[in-house]
């Protein structure tokens, strides 16, 4: 038996909507606060997915977009919380505790950086794009390490959860609905962009580029639009999770951040609209249900991992609808 996959998609949202309401109405804070987790973890993917999926970009070091949101929240709400002034050579502020501001932020800086780092990326292809993205990852990472004005390797704490415009964001159900809605919209715009000319036009490219030049069409440009928007995502994902833990650390780089948003693609389905938010719910679930029994439950995912790889190529989703996924 085969299920229509926009069924799935439906579904989906509301058991993610549904769960913490439940959690809500039976005093369970820190269930709220787990599939908030898993709600900031499938918006960092699904930015992720837009490069993979639609693009066939392999990229691991996307830990650097959100590594890089994390930083914007934390040095923000910290000199907003010491009050100091954050000198940037050419303009000067005290910081701030707005998440609306620090979303801007965040979003602009990752887009920057993901604009250079794809245009040298994108220069190559194959395993050696894969492996100078990882370059990039591991120069940020060290650059943390040695960051000790905010906190080097041990990372640096935020006292006050930052604010919303109405909102109490302490409260968890209150943060979940601000990182809820916000994968709401990015997934309606992945849904649209994968429809678009340009969606369709980049998975032409991934798949020859000789293609898209037939037309007229640039696939670099197409690519690094995408690797920028893709950028921009995860860094307003990170800004989330910083907020979230109230905490930003070097970590937030690392690659096997970066692998562990691959896995959650690959568990959920490549390309899939809903394969992300799928497979963070996995990995949430199993880090927390399997890690309270063994600190070795990273085994029990490879194994799902393994029997996805050979056996179910589409993902959880491909087979739930019995439809393969993209090809990477």
């Amino acid at each position: 038996m085969t299920l229509d996959e926009r069924y799935i998609n439906g579904l989906v949202l509301i058991g993610l909507l549904a769960l913490p309401l439940w959690a809500l109405a039976t005093d369970e804070p820190f269930t709220i606060t787990l599939v908030t987790r898993a709600v900031i973890l499938a918006l960092a993917a699904v930015g992720l997915n837009l490069i993979l999926g639609i693009g066939g970009m392999v990229s691991f070091g996307h830990a650097v977009f959100f590594g890089i949101g994390g930083y914007a929240m934390g040095i923000l709400a910290y000199h907003a919380q010491t009050y100091t002034a954050l000198d940037l050579g050419f303009f000067e502020t005290d910081g701030t505790n707005s998440m609306p501001v620090i979303w801007l932020v965040a979003m602009i800086m990752s887009a920057i950086v993901a604009f250079f780092i794809g245009l040298l990326s994108l220069r190559t292809s194959g395993v050696y794009f894969i492996m100078i993205t990882l370059a990039f990852g591991q120069m940020f990472f060290y650059f943390a390490i040695s960051w000790a004005q905010y906190g080097g390797e041990d990372g640096l704490s935020i006292y006050v959860r930052n604010g919303f415009p109405g909102l109490n964001t302490l409260v968890p159900i209150q943060f979940f609905g601000i990182c809820f809605a916000l994968l709401c919209i990015v997934l309606f715009l992945f849904s649209r962009l994968q429809s678009s000319p340009f969606g369709l036009a980049l998975n032409a490219a991934r798949q020859t580029n000789a293609r898209v030049e037939t037309v007229g069409l640039n696939p670099m440009h197409l690519k690094l639009l995408a690797f920028v928007i893709s950028g921009a995502i995860t860094g307003l994902a990170g800004a989330l999770f910083a907020d979230l833990n109230r905490f930003v650390s070097p970590t937030m780089f690392s690659w096997q951040l970066s692998g562990e948003l691959i896995v959650l693609i690959i568990i959920g389905g490549v390309g899939r609209l809903m394969g992300p938010v799928i497979g963070a719910c996995v990995f949430v679930a199993l880090e927390h249900f399997l890690g309270e029994l063994t600190e070795f439950w990273h085994v029990y995912l490879g194994i799902i991992l393994l029997c996805i790889v050979l056996f179910g190529r589409g993902g959880l989703i491909g087979l739930l609808t019995g439809k393969e996924g993209a090809h990477v």
